[in-house]
């Protein structure tokens, strides 16, 4: 039995440029894009220092064409995939090696802009729909009831309503 082995690639940065999206003669999606990540660290004197190191992410089919659809450059994500090392014959005619990560899944993180954004629209619209509407109608779940009614089986009380946000879905969070 051979010895198991793992090639595993997991980051969480931003996105250098916007995606490129191209397809192969025999019509397969490919998209490439940059993704920068950052690290801090504190030396003995007491300095912060930081390093910036930027990786090449490949996606291939249908994730190709996510990637390009759903990513920005300057967008948070998280990126999990592979590593692979390949070589070419430049137009120079000198070999050039390249480190890619090649990507089985992402997660685009909620831009704050979008966000605030979308905030302020969702405020607005309350605010002037709470003004067109009729005061809310009272809650009888929580009110005595004569003695006539309790005894009533067919009546039963309203349920109670849910907030109209409350399990909203935002579109940014959709990994796919």
């Amino acid at each position: 039995m051979a010895s198991r082995s793992l090639n595993r690639v997991v980051l969480i940065g931003n996105l250098t440029r916007d995606p490129e999206l191209k397809y192969t003669p025999a019509g397969v999606a490919v998209c490439t894009f940059g993704v920068a990540t950052n690290r801090n660290w504190t030396t003995a004197n007491g300095e912060t220092k930081e390093e910036t190191q930027y990786h090449r992410i490949v996606a291939w089919q249908k994730l190709a064409e996510l990637c390009a659809k759903l990513l920005t450059k300057g967008r948070k994500v998280y990126l999990e995939g592979r590593i692979t090392y390949r070589s070419f014959t430049g137009r120079d005619n000198q070999q050039h090696q390249i480190t890619e990560i090649v990507l089985d899944d992402f997660i685009v993180f909620n831009d704050g802009r979008k966000n605030n954004v979308a905030s302020e629209e969702l405020a607005e619209q309350k605010t002037t729909t709470e003004k067109d509407q009729p005061p809310p109608a009272k809650d009888i779940s929580t009110e005595k009831l004569p003695a006539t009614e309790m005894g009533k089986t067919d009546v039963e009380p309203p349920l109670p309503e849910t907030k109209k946000n409350e399990e909203s879905v935002n579109p940014d969070d959709i990994p796919f």
